[in-house]
């Protein structure tokens, strides 16, 4: 194999094993900056060590036992060492380790599911609402602070500085590494739920980069559901969330074609839709409502999303309740988005004019200025209507605003059609 064969593999090996890694680490080093530059120095080794030996059995366990061998070493070398080793090595009964020995068994005691923790440690109260959610998209997601950027609808640089600060607080606070009990839990818990949807959110549809989905990233975040759902049985919105991410990724393999472009919900075969994870998310549903929690955010999303996997063709989509169900989401959750999917929904229910009505009253909101959304959806509205000139200008405009090539290209394909359609008419 090339050499740069070799690295390419490498690296996406890391990709694989990245998330793993730091949330081991941080448990291990209590220090969200210094896990993270011990899963890099385990980069650089595996870059150097693996093209001569080749790629090991179990990459994970490697990438973690250079990063543990590294990490004790420096704490060798370390004149707070003693300090170092008592807090990192400390066993059940609080008695600090007082050996290298018993700081290896300390790093290698596995409690609860690390990830998880991680996420419960990105989300502590000391952070604000928007620090919880993009240091957990960064760590949890391996997000890019571009992509966090666009799924918060904010700038790079404020997104950059947000993290950075996010990391130096939780140094100060002195938070503990590991996942919360009680009234603690319950606090953060709200935090958790966003990021996690957050992260299914990314992989449903990538806000960046040549694939339109990344499916590695929707299991994440329903593995991360799933757990949440054990650890607390009786919240309502972690059983909505959950039918949500089920239901939503039921879709996930008839939304690209063969060659990888998108193919929109009304072209799409809906044999190919995992009647499995419908009928999975369907019972989260019903959980959520039976725990009293049918008029929960997530719940109300999940209902949505119910609309379509309940429907055998586009045709017999309930388009009525769907609309009433997105007018009772933006009572309880009022949001620019909200707000354009809702005219989606009127769109589809009432006909494209009354979807226009809806669009061009949150046309103006400075978060949806550079979202390419909103002249999609405008666009599609348009064409419906039979107003074609202005439907390939708007198709045009969410082709420029969007960073992912998939979608730009069948944006672009749309635009194309109302030019074809015109020129007939």
């Amino acid at each position: 194999m090339a050499a740069t064969d070799t690295h390419q593999a490498i690296e996406a090996v890391f990709r694989i094993e990245q998330v793993r890694l730091i949330a081991g680490l941080v448990r291990m080093v209590r220090d969200v900056s210094l896990a993270e530059e011990l899963a890099q120095d385990a980069l650089v080794a595996a870059l150097s060590e693996w093209p001569r030996s080749g790629v090991p059995a179990n990459p994970g366990a490697w990438l973690m036992a250079t990063a543990k061998r590294r990490a004790i070493d420096g704490f060798r070398r370390d004149r707070m060492r003693a300090r170092k080793h008592a807090e990192i090595g400390r066993d059940l009964d609080g008695e600090p380790a007082t050996s290298v020995e018993d700081i290896e068994a300390a790093l290698d005691d596995q409690i609860g599911d690390e990830v998880l923790g991680l996420t419960f440690i990105a989300c502590h109260p000391v952070l604000s609402r928007e620090a919880r959610a993009a240091l957990t998209l960064r760590l949890i997601g391996g997000l890019t602070t571009d992509e966090i950027a666009r799924a918060f609808l904010s700038t790079e640089a404020t997104v950059a500085q947000r993290i950075v600060r996010a990391k130096k607080t939780l140094g100060k606070a002195g938070a503990a590494f590991e996942v919360p009990r009680g009234e603690d839990r319950k606090a953060r818990l709200a935090s958790v739920l966003e990021v996690v949807y957050l992260i299914f959110n990314e992989g449903y549809a990538a806000t960046a980069g040549e694939d339109l989905i990344r499916p590695g990233l929707c299991a994440e975040a329903r593995r991360l559901g799933r757990i949440l759902a054990r650890l607390t049985p009786e919240e309502p919105e972690v059983f909505g969330l959950l039918a949500l991410m089920d239901i939503q990724a039921s879709r996930l393999n008839a939304r690209t074609a063969p060659d990888g472009s998108l193919v929109p919900l009304t072209e799409q075969n809906r044999a190919r839709w995992d009647r499995l994870l419908i009928r999975q998310g369907l019972d989260a549903l019903a959980r959520a409502g039976a725990l009293g929690g049918a008029d929960g955010p997530y719940a109300l999303q999940a209902a949505i999303a119910a609309c379509h996997a309940r429907a055998r063709t586009m045709d017999e989509t309930d388009w009525a309740r769907m609309a009433a169900l997105y007018d009772a989401l933006r009572a309880v959750m009022p949001s620019p988005v909200v707000d354009l999917n809702r005219a989606v929904a009127h769109s589809m229910a009432f006909g494209p004019e009354a979807g226009l009505a809806l669009i061009d009253e949150i046309a103006g909101a400075a978060a949806l200025r550079g979202y390419a959304p909103l002249p999609a959806a405008r666009g599609d509205f348009l064409f419906r209507a039979g107003r074609l000139a202005e439907a390939r200008e708007e198709f045009e405009r969410a082709a420029a605003l969007t960073r992912n090539e998939r979608e730009r290209a069948f944006l672009l394909a749309r635009a194309a059609a109302c030019g074809g359609r015109a020129g007939r008419s």
